[in-house]
């Protein structure tokens, strides 16, 4: 029996697909491998960091990163002269695993936590910052850990999961992305914290930066004593349980920079 034959406009559409994709011309062709190469490119730049390097452990009992301490040696001298700085109470962060927690006006509160130890810090960052082409290299060698902006990625979850089992420290900015407000309220916090120091039963070491950096201008950043969430251990939470804990936090920043401003002004007088 013969095929049934399609209707005319039938084959033309199937054809159309064929017909223009050869009919693309040498500019669009080589703009069609250029953002092919590109993807591929971000792809192995994503795999690259696909998971979190744990530190070295020495003899001490520390967790080392040998070239993040090059970046202390390197960057201390610049950031403490454009940037100058004064921390309070960096001498409370011990060995071991911890969350740093504190808000974030620029690029570089990423330094004030790097201060106050010599052992190797995981930085929870955005992940488009690991698809650049030098800050994903960058990256890579001081285990940093992606993360998407609406927090989906259990990806994240998990690596930070993990080095914090491992005794590495994590840090990470609740905000999500650089307050630019010239006011003191703190930007929505994003919850996570909370869960990672309950999960794992690490101390939560809060620090604030107390006014904002201004080139030349003294910044004073307070750190808090490591916090301990023991009243949520082993219990089975709801998210109702972690979003209140969340909010302890935030609110012990406040109280951190309430009180450090209190003594400045009593000092005064």
């Amino acid at each position: 029996m013969a095929e049934e034959q399609k209707p005319a406009g039938e084959q033309t559409q199937e054809a159309e697909p064929k017909q223009e994709e050869g009919t693309l011309t040498r500019a669009e062709r080589r703009k069609k491998k250029k953002e092919e190469k590109r993807e591929a490119v971000k792809a192995k730049r994503l795999a690259r960091n696909a998971h979190a390097r744990l530190f070295k452990v020495n003899k001490k009992g520390q967790h080392m990163c040998g070239f993040m301490n090059f970046l202390r040696i390197l960057f201390y001298p610049i950031h403490y002269i454009c940037y100058p700085f004064r921390l309070h109470g960096a001498k409370k962060v011990g060995q071991g695993a911890c969350i740093f927690f504190g808000n974030h006006y620029t690029i570089f509160d990423v330094f004030y936590p790097a201060h106050t130890t010599w052992e190797g810090i995981h930085y929870l960052t955005k992940q488009s910052v690991l698809e650049a082409p030098v800050l994903n290299w960058w990256g890579m060698l001081i285990g940093a850990i992606g993360a998407k902006r609406d927090g989906s990625d259990v990806r994240t979850l998990m690596e930070s999961l993990k080095v914090l089992k491992a005794g590495d420290k994590l840090s990470l900015f609740p905000e999500g992305t650089r307050n630019k407000s010239d006011g003191d309220e703190f930007l929505p916090f994003h919850g996570g914290a909370a869960l990672l120091a309950i999960k794992t039963k690490s101390p939560i070491v809060p620090f604030v930066i107390c006014n904002k950096p201004r080139p030349f201008h003294m910044t004073h950043v307070v750190f808090g004593e490591p916090v301990y969430l023991t009243e949520y251990y082993d219990r089975k939470l709801t998210s109702a349980d972690y979003d209140e804990a969340d909010e302890k936090l935030r609110n012990l920043l406040y109280d951190l920079r309430a009180e450090f401003r209190a003594s400045r002004e009593k000092g005064k007088k």
